[in-house]
């Protein structure tokens, strides 16, 4: 069971609740000991003819007390052992999720959603049955085993309780071999369940690619595999399980049979009363259960243990990008970006994405970024980022390489809008601040929402900025979700601010307005567009022309037209579509 030793300083800070809970557990168990010495009294009186009715409401009274009292050490056995199971559930997902918070971007393009998902929830749901219900029947098991065949030697004899463990070792035999079975089968299961979870979350993401290609009946095909295949997993479990249980069950009511035959002899031959037998027979069902309660124990614990393994595989995990020890904190940024001799290739590719690049952009200056698809232009800011971790060369901020500041330095002083846009399903001014921990003035909200030319669309919507938006923004049109980010990003009035490709779902005369307002507005910012129209850079102090992630022009919007090179061949065929449109 190594694979809970993570969860050491939880059980450390509730240790007490674990030793009141099992305190009040071993409690009631010594209580529901003394209830077959109570019915092998009354029987031994009626036995004897001594049965009066004082006697009787002795017993009566007897017995509900122990019931009552029963019924409230299962109250606190339960509060503080499940109650603290719930706070583990609580622990593991506040830790996944925490450490998956701190993992960087490439763990994310090698991991499925939806595997991640399902760790947080059916596999914490069965560490926390393990930990709790486990520790509930395996304390229970234990010292219910133990004093029952005390109490069975003292009660009539070493040799009818002999008879009554004889199959107590084929039990052991039994859980011992299907124990490996079951927990080899429930991880089985439940990267099964990780394959339905994501297959159903991709589904649902992409709902509306799936229905403008008519692709409905692929996808059902599709999600019915995986639905069966996770379907026939936990068959497979569950005829293990399923076969386990009746099983123990079968060869602990063998004890009974051997017991009646025996024991009954027993008493007719008057080597022991009637009292004690019944005694003894409730005894043996008080065994029986923690006898059949080892086999599902094993069970729980199997599973939490299988659970727990692929949980510590993620916590295991370390992030590539992270602040050092003494990585510096700079209080104010002027915003100076520089590259030199930067190169990067993507992990697993033989390519470099970005070779030789450099570059030097002064406080309040701006550098467009501009060139086809795949020319690494998102890279380029990708690594000023620190989203991945440069090969070659060196990234400065402030004429501090940036792998020497700490990482909420560089990038609280950066305002990202990147190209997908991402909204989340919430308010638009939820959306708009959700840079700030602390709530803001709405006037800035305004501000930022004017600057970025979407507070007219908003304020005509029926709840204006109270608006909650569908998943991942699908409540506003391209151009809104386009603003909606970019306001986003300016309300931090940061330092340095990125446009990746955030203005090509909106018109020319609004992008010119936002242009304008940001120039205006934010003299102080440095700026980096990236974008595949020469409208939206042509102002900009210097513009870098990229091919196959080298530099292969640069210079101002006048002076690449005077070039004959890949920027003008570029800009008329722009201004030949437009004319075409116009």
């Amino acid at each position: 069971m190594t694979a809970f030793i993570p969860l050491k300083d939880f059980f450390k800070k509730h240790k007490w609740n674990y030793i009141f809970g099992i305190l009040w557990l071993l409690s009631i168990d010594s209580i529901q000991l003394l209830v077959p010495q109570i019915y092998r009294s009354l029987t031994n009186d009626f036995e004897k003819g001594i049965l009066i009715k004082a006697n009787i409401i002795k017993y009566v009274l007897l017995i509900v007390a122990t019931g009552l009292i029963i019924g409230v050490g299962r109250y606190f056995w339960r509060i503080y052992i499940l109650g603290t199971s719930r706070e583990l559930e609580y622990y593991i997902r506040k830790k996944i999720y925490n450490h998956l918070l701190t993992l960087s971007q490439g763990y994310y393009n090698t991991h499925k959603t939806g595997d991640l998902m399902a760790h947080a929830t059916n596999d914490v749901n069965a560490v926390r049955m393990a930990i709790g219900q486990g520790t509930v029947m395996i304390v229970d098991s234990l010292f219910l085993i133990v004093l029952s065949i005390i109490m069975m030697i003292r009660t009539t004899n070493l040799r009818l309780t002999a008879i009554a463990l004889f199959t107590l070792p084929f039990i052991i035999i039994v859980v011992s071999r299907f124990g490996k079975v079951i927990h080899k089968r429930f991880r089985v299961v439940q990267e099964a369940f990780s394959d339905l979870t994501y297959t159903t979350q991709e589904s649902f993401s992409g709902i509306r690619v799936i229905k403008s290609f008519v692709q409905e009946n692929l996808v059902l095909d599709h999600f019915t595999k995986v639905n069966e295949d996770n379907l026939n997993k936990n068959i497979s479990l569950v005829l293990v399980s399923g076969t386990f249980h009746p099983f123990i069950q079968f060869i602990s009511s063998i004890s009974f049979l051997l017991i009646i035959f025996f024991g009954g002899k027993e008493v007719i031959l008057n080597k022991i009363n009637l009292g004690d037998f019944i005694a003894f027979n409730f005894y043996l069902g008080l065994l029986i259960w923690p006898m059949m309660a080892l086999g599902w124990v094993i069970n729980l614990l199997q599973r939490g243990a299988a659970s727990m393994e692929r949980i510590n595989l993620i916590l295991e995990e370390k992030p590539e990008i992270f602040s050092l020890e003494e990585a510096i904190h700079l209080d104010q940024i002027k915003g100076k970006v520089q590259f030199s001799d930067v190169s990067y290739k993507y992990p697993g590719s033989n390519y470099y994405a970005l070779k030789d690049i450099n570059f030097t952009i002064d406080p309040g200056k701006s550098l467009a970024i501009i060139g086809k698809t795949g020319s690494g232009k998102t890279t380029i800011v990708n690594l000023l980022l620190r989203l991945f971790d440069i090969d070659k060369g060196q990234i400065l901020l402030d004429d501090y390489p940036i792998g020497n500041l700490d990482l909420k330095t560089l990038r609280e002083n950066i305002g990202y809008v990147p190209q997908d846009n991402f909204l989340f399903s919430t308010s638009i001014e939820d959306n708009i601040s959700f840079a700030f921990d602390e709530s803001i003035q709405m006037e800035k909200i305004h501000h930022a929402s004017k600057v970025a030319e979407v507070y007219e669309n908003i304020v005509d919507f029926p709840n204006k900025f109270d608006t909650v938006l569908g998943e991942r923004g699908v409540t506003l049109s391209g151009g809104q979700k386009q603003r909606t980010s970019i306001a986003r990003a300016i309300i931090k009035e940061p330092p340095v601010l990125i446009l990746d490709d955030s203005l090509s779902s909106v018109d020319t005369e609004t992008e010119e307005k936002i242009l304008s307002n940001l120039k205006s507005i934010f003299s102080y910012c440095t700026t980096i567009i990236i974008s595949h129209r020469i409208s939206t850079i042509k102002d900009c102090n210097e513009i870098i022309f990229l091919e196959d992630g080298k530099i292969v022009e640069r210079g101002t919007h006048k002076y690449l037209l005077s070039q004959d090179g890949p920027y003008r061949d570029l800009f008329e065929k722009q201004l030949l579509e437009e004319k075409i449109n116009n």
